[in-house]
């Protein structure tokens, strides 16, 4: 599934995160993270699992919450995030532990593929934000370059594995020709480069920025930006998304329009705003801590901001793209069938909210 491994999280980088109620499942009670105070009274509320949400992949869930824009919109929202050896986002949301989570669209197919309805009800990147870090002195540049190499994955079955054995595919190579090691990310990453018990890997920022500026390791593949993908992928992979069973969206239309109303505001936020300004409304543990400065915080996501979709909306092909992914790395062999997995109408009616035709 397309998951990142479950690292561990530093404590710091879960302040102001709280945990799940027993209850998380229902629209009453909680309370809201991030800024903004407690849970206002009279509004719904809604639990949202983040898959890693001190990972600036995931800063809209978070940001939307430090703008305050959730209560703006009508809407408590209870943010978690995913642990390791927890229950993933995704699954906690198919079993009803949460009512939404924040995690990869490509979810859906696997559920499908499982008999449970699941839909990606707004998206928010059509990117996924990897890049594919290669170690010093390597001088790789294609991944035809991989023959007889050893790949950084997060763990084995993960997003990162998913998207490394669909790139090389690309370059017509099969899982026979190169080696794939789990070496998860942050530090157990950058350690695994630096000792060269991988030649290249796939990571996320702030790891990006460390590694480069530690210099042990250079992007050599971007699939972090709409350009990248485009390059490497063939096109726009949506990736991160709010994702809740279709029963509940079924049964909560007003709750579920008021979380996109509240992201598609933030999205719009995104692309009108510097990443200074972005991550000054992030908490600054995400921002600032053992691996990465604010500064080199900023300076990364200016340079990945583009894989952040300015409307919310799936990206015409995307679900084609991420079908195809799916299917390379076996993840996904009978049919299946795209629409029931995801729709714009909620994202559609919060551009035009915010005075955007879509």
């Amino acid at each position: 599934m397309f998951r990142y491994g479950k690292t561990a999280l530093a404590a710091a980088a879960t302040a102001g995160v709280l945990a799940l109620s027993a209850c998380a499942n229902h629209v009453a009670g909680g309370s809201s993270s991030g800024s903004g105070g407690g849970p206002v009274a009279g509004l719904p509320t809604v639990t949202l699992m983040v898959g890693g949400i001190d990972k600036q992949i995931y800063l809209p869930y978070q940001l939307a919450q430090g703008l305050g824009y959730y209560k703006k919109y009508g809407v408590n929202v209870t943010l978690s995030t995913e642990t390791q050896g927890g229950t993933g986002a995704e699954e906690a949301m198919a079993s009803g532990q949460v009512d939404m989570a924040g995690a990869w669209y490509t979810h859906t197919l696997d559920f499908q593929q499982k008999g449970k309805s699941v839909e990606d009800i707004v998206n928010l990147s059509g990117a996924p934000g990897e890049r594919i870090m290669c170690a010093a002195g390597t001088n790789i540049t294609s991944p035809a370059q991989w023959k007889g190499k050893t790949i950084g994955v997060t763990d084995l079955g993960s997003g990162t594995d998913q998207l490394t054995q669909y790139l090389a595919a690309r370059y017509h190579l099969t899982t026979k020709d190169f080696h794939r090691a789990g070496v998860g990310d942050g530090s157990t990453f950058i350690s695994a480069l630096k000792q060269h018990t991988i030649d290249c890997g796939m990571t996320t920022q702030p790891t990006v920025a460390t590694v480069e500026k530690m210099g042990i390791g250079h992007s050599a593949f971007d699939l972090a930006t709409t350009a990248g993908v485009k390059k490497w992928l063939g096109g726009p992979v949506p990736t991160a998304g709010v994702l809740a069973q279709t029963s509940w969206v079924s049964a909560h239309k007003p709750e579920a329009q008021k979380v996109v109303d509240a992201l598609v505001a933030t999205m719009h936020y995104i692309h009108t705003h510097s990443a200074a300004d972005i991550a000054d409304h992030l908490p600054a543990s995400y921002t600032s801590n053992s691996t990465v400065t604010k500064a080199d915080y900023i300076k990364a996501l200016t340079q990945d901001k583009g894989q952040f979709l300015p409307d919310g909306m799936m990206p015409a092909d995307g679900p084609k793209t991420a079908e195809a992914i799916g299917r390379v790395d076996g993840s996904i062999k009978g049919p299946v069938s795209l629409p029931p997995t995801y729709t714009n109408s909620f994202a559609q009616a919060a551009n035009k909210l915010e005075g955007y035709s879509k």
